[in-house]
């Protein structure tokens, strides 16, 4: 087999450091929840290695590049058609997995946010993820309130999932290096099925709120309300970043029962 030539445009830094293949693969903890794991852009094939080891997890493999594609098929023809040539952010999860399943992979840092979006967008369905992320990217989504990292995909991914910074990994440990370190994060479903209050609304009211996140939240917000109507709620005079995900969830029920 020739080896499979990394791809700029695809995003595509292979890991070659088998011992951190092996720790991220045992970073999926979870499996009382899922049976079923899929990894995104499996390149070579070195997490694949170590996850189709795992006698408890049946193992899907997705990758957009019909070299990676060609590669994998021919080193593991066993898959057949769990291996998929395809683009992860259209997949749809409930074509392939009827219940809870877990995702891992060394992902594309260039569609890293797209990908947590999807992952959000299927929480009820998606209860672990282990991934290698751009290490500010890992910051964010781990940093609590009161941090300059926290920001609109920290509140989102925590509002549904407890995030774990689990180690950082060093640019030399790729081919081709990347420019920055990189990170592995886990994120593992909490138990709240849904937020007590308006969700969508509390997307608006987050997303505004960092949107604008030097300025008080009574500043920020006239994209969601008009002004007039804010009353003397102190959260109204706190920065967006500030506020704990319970304190959104709060301020959420509080915009509602003013904009009635």
């Amino acid at each position: 087999m020739s080896l499979v030539k990394a791809k700029k445009h695809l995003g595509q830094h292979f890991l070659t450091d088998k011992g951190i293949a092996k720790r991220i693969v045992e970073s999926l903890v979870s499996t009382d929840k899922y049976n079923q794991v899929l990894e995104v852009g499996p390149g070579m094939g070195i997490l694949s290695d170590f996850l189709l080891q795992r006698e408890d997890l049946q193992t899907y493999l997705i990758d957009i590049d019909t070299e990676s594609f060609h590669f994998l098929n021919e080193r593991y023809p066993q898959l057949g058609d769990k291996l998929i040539n395809g683009d992860f952010l259209k997949l749809s999860f409930d074509d392939i997995f009827p219940d809870k399943f877990a995702i891992i992979g060394n992902f594309p840092y260039n569609i890293s946010s797209q990908i947590l979006f999807k992952i959000l967008d299927n929480r009820n369905k998606v209860v672990e993820m282990v991934g290698m992320f751009q290490k500010e990217v890992a910051q964010r989504c781990a940093s609590p309130s009161g941090t300059k990292e926290y920001g609109i995909l920290s509140v989102f991914l925590q509002a549904y999932y407890k995030i774990e910074y689990l180690f950082t990994v060093k640019p030399g440990t790729f081919n081709p290096p990347p420019k920055v370190h990189s990170a592995i994060i886990r994120l593992t479903r909490n138990e709240i099925e849904a937020l007590d209050c308006d969700e969508k609304l509390f997307w608006r009211v987050v997303k505004a709120g960092f949107n604008q996140r030097r300025k008080t939240l009574r500043n920020a917000l006239s994209a969601v309300m008009p002004r007039d109507k804010m009353d003397n709620h102190i959260y109204f005079e706190k920065r967006a970043e500030q506020l704990t995900v319970e304190a959104f969830v709060e301020l959420t029920k509080h915009v509602s029962s003013l904009t009635i």
